[in-house]
């Protein structure tokens, strides 16, 4: 039955994957009711979050590597049972610090989980039929990642905050279920013994820099353990790096049975790299390029949370139509021409959202600029996934998928970090610059107070609440109101100058994602060769 109906597999694998992309963004828009039915802090919160990418990027690379030993199967369930029981515990949580908890164990049991459904596919069905799944797989990915967050702003505004967690509980069971009858217990031919030392290497590396990228905002790049700065952490996450990079050239020269945590025939086959590398790429720009475009959705425009993820949503529909569609004929395009199309369409996307964003944007006119970044995200990831993996044999699927997904999720967190910092920067020089600007309509006496004032609030955040701007001192209560007006025009100015400026990064990285793709060759099939297949 288990190969001889695939789909019935491919649906249960795509269920699991579903489960993992939603639940690092359905977070979001749960974080004001958390604050209040927790009694929590904005940071206890943020970690909510945070800590579940950091569980989940972590291990991915081990973890790759235990579905090559033990089987993808075992892996997955053991990994899908951590998951579900998990997210019960997140949903009865009465403290941040037991969710903050139950989110890191949840993020392992997505780490144990992720590597092997790509894992699945490739085993599941052939070079020459896998276009279609794959483009499935990838459109899961893309539509759980812009719906996440419309999902969670309807359970919470209807149900309550436990339940963003809580409907993992149905999935997760009926998963398990088909999962345990449907997949094919593929084993190992031979067994393997792990380099312990090298897990240890890449596993405190990735901690470390993950850990301080993506913090370094809150700790303001300075100290974060006593005398530890973030700087410090990722110089030591990168000489881990560096040791384990060693460790794995080690492996070539030395006779033994262990077995390196990243086969070095792995990168053997060009196209790999550069698949990896791209989606690394496309992994930093759908990451980045959300950031300023909600905060400009909310802030600016004045959408709440879930009016601006449903503005998302066409995004999310076309980008699933587009990706079945490009899935099914792929092999007759070339991988290469899509991806490298795909990356192009993304990044005019973005630059059309970028251009067209003012303070006074009707928000239905980014609709286009959404839609064109949608149909781009379809093109990629079908073809860049068959391309990764179109080449290895399959005691390397594993390891394969591992180093896969860690590109996406390294990718990602870069993104996050280095857009929010450059966001940051923009608002600190952006919003001043409106002040003085503006300043020429208050009477002269105001002026220096007024731009001082609103300078020294962009500078020690990000936004600041336009309910109760930073006024000067000492106003006549008919120039009050005035005021008022004039800081709320001016943060939504500033902050929509910074916003566009921040969304270059995505476009600059993605092109460089073009430059990558260059390198993937994977020969086109015939219409013939499809059919026999």
């Amino acid at each position: 039955m288990t190969m001889r109906s695939p789909w019935t597999a491919m649906w249960a694998l795509c269920a699991c994957f579903f489960m993992i992309m939603l639940d690092s963004t359905i977070v979001t828009v749960a974080i004001p009711a958390m604050l209040g039915g927790l009694q929590a802090n904005l940071n206890e919160v943020v970690w909510v979050n945070s800590v579940y990418l950091l569980a989940n990027t972590v291990p991915l690379l081990l973890t790759g590597r235990l579905g090559d030993r033990y089987g993808p199967k075992r892996v997955l369930l053991v990994g899908l049972v951590i998951f579900t029981g998990a997210s019960l515990w997140s949903g009865l949580a009465t403290s941040p610090g037991e969710l903050i908890a139950a989110r890191a164990v949840q993020g392992l049991g997505a780490a144990a989980m992720t590597p092997q459904t790509l894992s699945f596919i490739t085993r599941l069905f052939p070079p020459e039929k896998r276009g279609l799944p794959i483009s499935v797989w990838g459109a899961v990915a893309g539509v759980a990642t812009i719906t996440g967050p419309v999902v969670g702003g309807l359970l919470v505004e209807h149900i309550g905050w436990q339940w963003i967690f809580l409907i993992n509980l149905p999935i997760g069971v009926a998963s398990l279920v088909i999962a345990a009858v449907a997949l094919p217990d593929w084993q190992p031919r031979r067994a393997m013994r792990f380099d312990a030392l090298g897990a240890t290497l890449c596993s405190l590396g990735l901690l470390l820099v993950v850990f301080g990228v993506q913090n370094g905002q809150h700790y303001h790049w300075g100290k974060a353990f006593g005398p530890v700065t973030v700087l410090h952490l990722i110089i030591g996450g990168l000489v881990f790096l560096g040791l384990f990079a060693w460790r794995q050239l080690w492996f070539r020269r030395a006779r033994t049975d262990v077995e390196p945590l990243v086969p070095n025939s792995l990168f053997g086959d060009g196209t790999f790299g550069s698949a990896n590398l791209v989606h690394a790429a496309l992994g930093f720009a759908t990451t980045g390029m959300f950031l300023p475009l909600v905060l400009y959705l909310q802030t600016v425009l004045g959408l709440s949370p879930l009016g601006s993820s449903m503005l998302a949503l066409p995004m999310a529909i076309i980008a699933g139509v587009f990706a079945m569609i490009v899935g099914a004929v792929w092999t007759r395009i070339g991988a290469r021409t899509l991806i490298i199309t795909g990356l192009l369409m993304l990044a005019a996307g973005t630059g059309f959202l970028a251009w067209l964003a003012e303070p006074d944007t009707e928000p239905s006119a980014l609709i286009p600029g959404l839609v064109v970044a949608g149909v781009g995200i379809g093109c990629v990831y079908a073809p860049m996934t068959a391309a990764a993996t179109a080449r290895l044999p399959g005691e390397l699927i594993g390891s394969a998928s591992g180093v896969f997904n860690t590109s996406r999720q390294v990718g990602g967190v870069l993104g996050s970090a280095a857009v929010g910092m450059l966001l940051q920067v923009g608002v600190a020089f952006a919003v001043p610059d409106a002040a003085r600007r503006y300043a020429e309509r208050l009477p002269p006496r105001y002026r220096e107070e007024f731009v001082e004032r609103i300078s020294a609030a962009a500078n020690t955040a990000s936004q600041f609440d336009t309910s109760r701007p930073p006024l000067p001192s000492n106003l006549d209560p008919e120039v009050a109101g005035i005021v008022r007006r004039i800081v709320i025009g001016v943060f939504h100015d500033g902050f929509t100058v910074a916003a566009k400026a921040s969304l270059v990064l995505p476009i600059a990285v993605l092109l460089l994602g073009v430059l990558a793709a260059t390198g993937i060759r994977v020969p086109r099939l015939s219409r013939t060769k499809e059919r026999v297949g």
